[in-house]
């Protein structure tokens, strides 16, 4: 299915409503029914009908087609917000006394699902690292249900071998699970390679301008149904049909936008490969994994700077020199931002992270590549 059509069309039944362009936010907690016969048999067949809003809604379905398709997938739930697509779908593939193995650098509410909620059910779990699929492999138990894998992570950009993984988890039976947040659905589709599910922060990316947070998880009709009707429903982290629309609004641009972000991100990196105070740049398509990178996914519009530095306070003079970045978590809209790991150094009755504080991660939004690279220069120039 061509992608304009899905960005455009798919889903979008406008004769349903008055012909309008942009779809109606469908604000409605309830649905009533013709008769006991119709309130029956849409009951039980929930799924596909609109009962409650907490499970179905108009607008919200429009957004999950979009998704599904541009994922290569069969069907898509969203969610109130990314880590909630991930307790979901974790949830939903494991029962007590079983293992997960999960790639070591997933993103920090990921592995305190692992780490401290799921031990209070007699759920067990292994780190690994994802580049090498023979660690993958030795960390698989005869318990093991789940292989958790983020390709490219958020920080360092590792990657995994998607294929290698597909193959290694059907040889053993166990469910894969893919954040692709880096990447978009535009830049990698992990489907392709036999990834059952694929979840995403829709916050980022997705929705694209920093006015939603949301979740999406994509799969098999099969798997999804089964997911709607236990963790979806029971826990009820559903996505507002507002948030919806809005969501939908952003993917009318997301392939510009993503590839606008990758096209200014190559650019600044080339320039800054050489600087005399850049120790390293770490990007999946000029680090170690350059050759996986390019064989599975097309881009990505964030690098992490490792700056040549000996005291946390020159990087924090750096972070605090730049003008046209924001110092801010997440990624995906319009605005270039920061993320500064010596942030989390030093917090009172906190342990410092497990990655050198002299990374700084960015994120390239959509602003022109010579006034952020202009800004990126004089803060480097600063430090002292």
């Amino acid at each position: 299915m061509e992608m304009s059509h899905i960005i455009n069309r798919l889903g979008e039944e406008r004769e349903n409503y008055f012909n309008a362009i942009s779809p109606p936010v469908m604000q409605t907690s309830n649905y009533a029914f013709e008769s006991v016969m119709d309130f029956r048999k849409k009951i039980s067949t929930e799924f596909e009908s609109h009962v409650y809003t907490r499970g179905n809604n108009p607008t919200v379905e429009i957004l999950r087609k979009k998704l599904a398709a541009l994922e290569h997938t069969e069907d898509c739930l969203v969610f109130g917000s990314g880590v909630a697509a991930v307790a979901a779908a974790v949830m939903a593939n494991i029962s007590q006394g079983e293992h997960i193995v999960c790639v070591r650098s997933a993103y920090s509410w990921t592995k305190t699902l692992l780490q401290k909620y799921l031990p209070r059910f007699g759920v067990s779990h292994s780190f690994v690292d994802g580049r090498y699929i023979d660690h993958i492999e030795a960390a698989i138990l005869p318990n093991t249900r789940i292989l958790y894998l983020e390709s490219p992570n958020s920080m360092i950009f590792e990657l995994q071998d998607l294929e290698a993984c597909a193959a290694l988890a059907k040889k053993y039976g166990l469910v894969t699970i893919l954040d692709n947040s880096y990447c978009s659905p535009i830049f990698q589709q992990p489907a392709d390679f036999g990834i059952d599910l694929v979840l995403h922060s829709g916050t980022k990316y997705i929705n694209g301008h920093s006015d939603v947070v949301m979740g999406v998880l994509c799969g098999k009709r099969e798997m999804i149904k089964k997911i709607f009707y236990s963790e979806f429903m029971n826990i009820g982290h559903i996505l507002s049909p507002h948030d919806a629309f809005l969501a939908i609004r952003g993917l009318r641009t997301l392939p510009l936008r993503v590839q606008r972000s990758h096209e200014t991100c190559a650019k600044l990196m080339e320039a800054l490969q050489n600087h005399p105070k850049v120790e390293k740049i770490h990007h999946p398509f000029i680090d170690e994994q350059q050759a996986l990178a390019v064989r599975q996914m097309k881009g990505g519009g964030m690098f992490t700077l490792a700056l040549k530095a000996a005291r946390k306070e020159q990087v924090i003079q750096f972070c605090d020199s730049l003008e046209n970045f924001l110092i801010a978590v997440s990624w995906g809209g319009h605005e270039s931002l920061i993320m500064p790991v010596v942030t989390f150094y030093d917090i009172p009755g906190q342990p410092d992270p497990e990655l050198p504080w002299n990374l700084v991660r960015f994120y390239i939004g959509l602003e022109d590549p010579h006034y952020l690279l202009a800004d990126i220069l004089q803060a480097l120039d600063r430090i002292s």
